[in-house]
């Protein structure tokens, strides 16, 4: 049960960054359909030249802070800013098989795959998984 449990939140978590996406998606229109209204108050008024040069200046802004990057020109730290995800799977995994390696040498076998274990495994393959089939269904990578 556990482990159903387990596979569900992974496949569920995988999913979650899509619904802030779509989440993200939803308030942008929101704000867009404010300034299409703004817009057409402005032109109402007269105003379409100052509005234009409004709305050139926003687009400009929402450009730079779309594609603003994190890197800070330094190397060492952009490189270490590169590492830190695979740093700590890594040193995860490696400590969960130092545990279990442990348990098998202290003649402890029973406690080398438990209904947590398949917990574990089946809520990371499982997030993996979504998480490539989300992107699929988005046409990404």
């Amino acid at each position: 049960m556990l482990t159903i449990l387990a596979s569900l939140l992974g496949f569920l978590g995988s999913a979650f960054p899509e619904f802030i996406k779509i989440w993200k998606d939803r308030s942008d229109k929101q704000h867009e359909l404010i300034l299409l209204k703004m817009q057409m108050e402005h032109q109402a008024q007269g105003h379409t030249e100052r509005l234009a040069e409004i709305n050139a200046n926003a687009d400009i802004a929402e450009s730079a802070a779309i594609y603003k990057t994190y890197a800070t020109n330094i190397t060492w730290v952009d490189a270490l800013n590169g590492t830190v995800r695979p740093v700590i799977a890594y040193s995860f995994f490696l400590l969960y098989a130092g545990v279990k390696i442990l348990q098998y040498n202290a003649n402890m076998p029973w406690l080398l795959w438990t209904e947590e274990d398949q917990a574990i495994f089946a809520g990371i393959i499982s997030f993996y998984y979504g998480q490539r089939a989300m992107n699929k269904i988005r046409g990404g990578k």
